[in-house]
């Protein structure tokens, strides 16, 4: 049956104009009200990777020996334990397989949980518009994730004709990779003003019982001038998790590191991402999810409405602007 993203735009529309009346009126209500709204948001989580070794291929990632490697699909993301219930995800692809990308299309064929896929292409390769054309002509298809060093390569040579397609095309790019990730985040945003970028987990910064590091800080502010750059709130965990310790579970310890990414990007611009199931290294979903959710819960109301779904859908686009 063919796709047809119409559909998903009404109803998600008349979805989160109902929730907005309910979410305003159960906050009124106190720490009850508050657990209410919650439950009543649409959440979509924006950071899953979804993969499956018993296929005869089996998978490039993740390898044999790690904890990971176990058939994942929505049906396990969805079995898990939250703070509240997740009602879709955007999944990113973890694979360098090309074909992996039509993979993850045909999962969400018949699983409407699934609101996007960010695929996993190579900018730099002399196929790469061809491959970003077939894959797009699906409208779950909302992005690309492209890591630090590719981007790096890219930006000296000065060949921006890939980026350039992707805005174009309004497929966005997700940026991973370490620290250094959010001071290119500022340097693409600039030379591609058109292109919609999405920092991938907050620049992947150590978190710890010290102050954020200075260089991050002042490249999370410089990102977020810009306004087609958002930021996921997603791996903080697996930033505060070290010597094969779980992650502290206490939202204070993270409030000086969300404290910055919020001033920066405001509500407007920030995004709920879990990175599952990557995270359980460093704590279960239920905790992931408590740490975000508490800490925008503080903002008000519509921050929370933004932060688990609208921004989400302005940046990849899943819901028409018509």
């Amino acid at each position: 049956m063919q796709f047809d993203p119409s559909e998903i735009s009404i109803d998600r529309r008349h979805f989160l104009a109902t929730t907005a009346v309910a979410l305003g009126g159960t906050l009124a209500g106190g720490a009850h009200g508050a657990s209410e709204a919650l439950a009543a948001l649409e959440i979509i989580d924006c950071h899953t990777h979804f993969y499956d070794p018993s296929r005869a291929q089996g998978v490039p990632w993740p390898p044999r020996d790690s904890t990971l490697y176990r058939t994942v699909l929505p049906k396990d993301l969805r079995a898990q334990e939250m703070h509240q219930p997740v009602t879709g995800t955007v999944i990113v692809e973890a694979s360098e397989w090309i074909e992996d990308n039509q993979w993850l299309l045909d999962l969400a064929k018949s699983d409407p949980f699934i609101v996007g896929i960010v695929g996993r292409l190579d900018p730099a390769s002399g196929v790469f518009a061809e491959q970003l054309k077939r894959f797009a002509a699906n409208p779950l298809y909302r992005g690309i994730r492209i890591w630090e060093d590719r981007v790096k390569s890219l930006l000296q040579r000065n060949e921006l004709g890939p980026f350039a397609l992707m805005a174009q095309m309004g497929i966005a790019a997700d940026l991973n990779g370490g620290p250094e990730t959010v001071s290119l985040v500022e340097s693409l945003a600039k030379r591609v003003p058109d292109l919609t970028i999405v920092l991938n987990h907050i620049g992947n910064v150590a978190i710890s019982s010290s102050a954020p590091p200075e260089a991050w800080k002042v490249a999370i502010r410089g990102a977020a001038k810009h306004p087609n750059v958002y930021c996921k709130i997603s791996a903080l965990v697996e930033g505060a998790a070290r010597d094969g310790k779980k992650a502290p579970a206490d939202l204070d310890f993270y409030r000086p590191t969300l404290d910055v990414v919020w001033d920066a990007f405001g509500e407007d611009k920030v995004i709920y991402g879990s990175n599952w199931p990557v995270c359980e290294f460093a704590a279960e979903y239920k905790t992931v999810q408590r740490l975000s959710m508490d800490y925008v819960s503080q903002k008000g109301p519509e921050a929370l409405k933004k932060f688990c779904a609208s921004n989400a859908s302005k940046a990849y686009r899943w819901i028409s602007r018509g």
